[in-house]
């Protein structure tokens, strides 16, 4: 499971995603991409789970690069616990996504391949995505 190594605070606050992502919304290594169309929390497990089936998919050849990373603490409360006592502790992590936010980037593999591979990653996301070209500026729907 990903998680950050270090953190200047164990918890935070919710925050809120409010607008388009202005950092991570361009290309800057790949050939294609998958990109985000809303606002959500990205965990830890489908981050990984969707890089599992990219990397399966183009069968270890070509690049991938995960341009999101879970560094935001989300805490739980035990079940059947009652209100009070304080915030619970850290469940697992979060990335915070932003609409127009570039998830994963491959190359060195041709667009039949790169398709689909960012397709079945597309399936283990909680929110829409869109495959981008480098070339091409707007992009189709996955």
């Amino acid at each position: 499971m990903l998680m950050p190594k270090r953190l200047k605070y164990r918890k935070q606050q919710r925050g809120r995603m409010k607008g388009k992502a202005t950092r991570g919304a361009d290309f800057t290594y790949g050939e294609y991409a998958l990109k985000a169309l809303e606002p959500a929390w990205i965990t830890s497990r489908q981050i990984e789970a969707a890089r599992r089936a990219i990397v399966r998919e183009m069968k270890r050849s070509g690049q991938l690069w995960v341009r999101i990373f879970p560094d935001h603490p989300v805490t739980a409360k035990p079940a059947e616990t009652r209100m009070g006592g304080g915030k619970g502790n850290v469940d697992h992590y979060v990335a915070v996504v932003k609409p127009g936010r570039i998830l994963f980037e491959v190359s060195g593999v041709d667009e039949r391949t790169a398709r689909e591979a960012l397709r079945l990653a597309a399936q283990k996301l909680p929110i829409e995505t869109v495959f981008l070209r480098r070339e091409a500026i707007g992009g189709e729907a996955v």
